[in-house]
């Protein structure tokens, strides 16, 4: 029973590895054709138009997307009924937003882009409703696919949009905003899914379930927005958006690392539901012990190669105009190991559907990411004060998750090697963002500890999969 769990979980994991790597690395690789056709401020306020529409996401839908994933797992329930609750939930939202539009068009901060955030948010909230259900379904294969079609048609729309029409910032949004209704389309089609979306047949006991559990998820998201991105926002207001730019271009970089822990999470998020059933919680405890183990020496070996070769990674993407991001990119990428790991505590509440308890610790993320930004900014740390903020912040979190899930889920959290991990990627991030006298050296000796404290068991393990397989 053990082995066909891991197996399944590496399986699903190679499987969307395969589908959406690739694929997006080549959207990473446009980096010098968008820092090379848009200027810092261009780039700054293409960034702020994105990252508005992913706060707008979760109050449009109610947070319903993580319920229908959620509820559609759950083999007592209707998944026909859960769709059409999810589906009815952003159209009301959608509804309600296009009544806002004439007051949110009179905010001056979006510079006329409001109607390009909402169209952008409706067909974000569609596209994520209708993967996350074919995902719960177990269809890896086909979400894998979508995701590359989503890929594949932004960078086609992007090389039109920025190359030939010049359209700058609008031209970068609504590739996205295209891409999304078209690989919307296409799941819609493919899986048939008006068959399921039965209006008729509404189970208000069931959409009453779905939205105590994703209502508290609404401030949730918009506690992680703030994690994620307000900083942004205080960097522009702060320092300007030249200065933001180059922040927002940074943050490329952390993406990848973000990427490659995302498709672990998503296999593994149906793997930590799943797969309770029929088992022990002793053995459920240690399939969760080893998986943390092996997934955070996946990020520290990754964090490790990226953060060395921050300049780089700016050197070759990044058009000269934006070589001093590298900058902030060690910090960003220290504080997205610890934002994986606090998704990864986090799937303890999913499977017993705590989102209360994902809400609090968000929060705490939110206030303690705010305080520090407001401390750290204006100081000569400037940019690089808001990377240290958002670190602090999931490193605060991770903290008390890891206490808390404890009342649900005793899992072995190798403290010890996570100790020694953090330890070196610390110094690797204080020796290169000051550039201390051998830098260098510190690089490519932490790269070698961390790679010799956790490549071992990762290679184990899946040796022992495959041999056993």
């Amino acid at each position: 029973m053990i082995d066909k769990k891991y197996k399944r979980l590496l399986s699903n994991t190679a499987i969307l590895g395969l589908g959406t790597f690739g694929s997006k690395i080549l959207v990473f690789l446009l980096m010098p054709l968008y820092t090379s056709c848009l200027t810092k401020a261009e780039y700054s306020t293409a960034d702020i138009i994105s990252q508005s529409a992913n706060l707008l996401m979760p109050i449009l839908s109610l947070g319903i997307v993580d319920a229908v994933f959620r509820f559609t797992l759950d083999k007592t329930i209707d998944r026909r009924q859960v769709l059409t609750t999810g589906f009815a939930v952003i159209l009301a939202g959608a509804a309600v937003m296009l009544a806002l539009f004439p007051a949110l068009n009179a905010i001056d901060y979006f510079e006329g882009y409001m109607w390009l955030i909402i169209l952008y948010t409706v067909m974000a909230c569609l596209h994520s409703l209708f993967a996350q259900y074919i995902r719960a379904q177990g269809m890896t294969a086909f979400f894998a696919l979508q995701g590359i079609i989503a890929t594949a048609v932004t960078i086609l729309l992007n090389l039109l949009f920025l190359l030939v029409f010049d359209w700058a910032v609008l031209g970068y949004v609504l590739s996205v905003v295209i891409a999304d209704a078209v690989v919307s389309l296409i799941i819609f089609l493919r899986s048939k899914l008006w068959r399921e979306i039965r209006f008729f047949h509404w189970n208000g006991k069931l959409a009453r379930d779905m939205l105590k559990f994703s209502i508290p998820m609404i401030p949730t998201t918009i506690f992680w927005w703030i994690t994620n991105v307000s900083d942004r926002y205080m960097v522009k207001g702060m320092l300007g958006d030249d200065v933001n730019g180059l922040y927002a271009a940074a943050f490329k970089i952390p993406t990848m690392l973000i990427l490659l822990s995302g498709i672990f999470i998503e296999a593994w998020q149906f793997s930590a539901v799943t797969e309770r059933d029929g088992e022990s919680k002793k053995a459920h405890e240690h399939f969760f012990g080893q998986v943390f183990d092996s997934f955070q020496g996946m990020l520290f070996i990754s964090a490790a190669g990226l953060i060395a070769f921050s300049k780089i990674f700016s050197l070759l993407l990044f058009s000269d105009e934006f070589y001093p991001a590298w900058q902030y990119m060690p910090l960003l990428i220290f504080a997205t190991v610890y934002s994986s790991l606090v998704t990864f505590m986090g799937s303890v509440y999913l499977v017993d559907k705590k989102s209360i308890q994902s809400f609090i610790t968000a929060m705490i993320g939110a206030l303690v990411n705010i305080v520090f930004n407001l401390l750290l900014i204006p100081t000569v740390l400037g940019a690089n004060g808001a990377a240290l903020a958002t670190f602090l912040s999931y490193f605060v979190v991770f903290i008390i998750r890891a206490v808390n899930t404890r009342r649900y889920l005793r899992f072995d959290l190798h403290i010890p090697k996570l100790t020694v991990n953090t330890l070196v990627i610390a110094a690797q991030t204080v020796f290169m963002v000051l550039e201390l006298p051998g830098w260098i050296v510190v690089q490519a000796a932490g790269i070698a500890v961390i790679f010799a404290i956790n490549a071992g068991p990762i290679l184990r393990g899946c040796m022992k999969l495959l041999r056993r397989g």
